[in-house]
């Protein structure tokens, strides 16, 4: 069965290309981010400049309903068993039909919630749950409906984001996202996920945006689930954020909680979950602004106070981040 639907996607998708507008580069496009960074361990100062990230971005299209998007980050090491380590985007996407696409290569694995959905270099810090992941990108497949303007719904099937990308455990994810009336938006999935021991656990994620004028909030929540695990709502993560928008600047603050009872563990004396372990809660939090000289997003200056509970370290850093098209269609 699975050979004769190979078989009619590729017909398809050979159709599709006959059927070939002229093949064209919409964007090539870099941004990059540095910091002065500064910490204070134990008393102890200490401070360094650091360059977090440097992207090239490529985006257009082989037909009228063919795209593509690369996305390469040049200040990345790459692994010898995984030469595509510092690609984020590698993909190719068939709009098959006004409300089906299709998208095939390295692209973002569909975990909901708005601080693994959002671009790393708008992120100053994350959680304990994002950012101990093997891995927020894997080559996989996508199928996408569209029932409506602004809403998709997707399923993907890729790698596991909780074990090397090099190993047989993969991830099985549904994918909403969409918005409820004007004002709020969702980003939210169920994954069925294998880890690196080939256990299998069920992620719940409800990522929400609410757009309140010159104020935009997230609140993402998760709720991770093995099975064999005693209760549900014993191992989760809620994350606020809000942003104030003043002119040309932004007034930030970002606090998020994760907890994993004690009690979460498998017969064997392993956790069930390996992503933060039973027993641990971690709390992280901090504030910071932003500022956009040139009143958009092409540069941006920001400074940011971060702290957590674990490495109790007192974080601050001020650092610019800019933009800059080589080519635009």
């Amino acid at each position: 069965m699975r050979p004769k639907l190979l078989a009619v996607f590729t017909f398809l998708l050979a159709a599709s290309l006959l059927r070939a507008q002229q093949t064209h580069v919409d964007e090539v496009s870099v941004d990059t981010r540095a910091t002065f960074h500064q910490q204070t361990t134990d008393g102890v100062y200490d401070s360094h400049f650091q360059g977090d990230y440097l992207n090239l971005h490529i985006k257009g299209q082989l037909t009228d309903n063919l795209t593509f998007r690369v996305r390469q980050r040049l200040n990345k090491k790459i692994d010898e068993k995984n030469p595509f380590n510092a690609t984020d985007f590698l993909w190719l996407k068939w709009q098959a039909a006004p409300k089906w696409s299709f998208t095939a290569g390295k692209q973002p694995i569909l975990i909901g919630g708005y601080e693994i959905d959002s671009p790393p270099i708008d992120v100053y810090y994350y959680g304990a749950f994002s950012s101990r992941l093997y891995q927020y990108y894997a080559f996989g497949a996508t199928a996408t409906f569209s029932p409506a303007p602004g809403q998709d719904i997707s399923v993907e099937f890729c790698p596991s984001p909780i074990s090397p990308g090099t190993q047989d455990a993969y991830s099985y994810n549904l994918y909403w996202n969409g918005h409820i009336g004007k004002v709020w938006k969702t980003t939210w999935s169920y994954n069925y996920v294998e880890d690196e021991l080939h256990r299998k656990m069920n992620w719940f994620v409800l990522g929400n945006k609410f757009l309140l004028g010159d104020l935009v909030v997230d609140i993402d929540c998760i709720d991770r689930v093995a099975f064999g695990q005693p209760r549900f709502f014993s191992d989760w993560t809620v994350i606020g954020k809000a942003i104030w928008t003043v002119g040309k600047w932004n007034l930030c603050t970002k606090v998020g909680y994760e907890r994993n009872a004690a009690e979460n563990i498998a017969p064997d004396g392993i956790s069930f979950d390996l992503v933060l372990p039973a027993g641990n809660d971690y709390l992280y939090g901090g504030a910071g602004v932003e500022f956009f000289p040139l009143g958009n997003d092409l540069l941006r200056l920001h400074a940011v106070y971060f702290r957590d509970n674990h490495d109790r370290v007192n974080n601050f850093d001020i650092g610019i981040t800019w933009r800059f098209n080589i080519y635009k269609r």
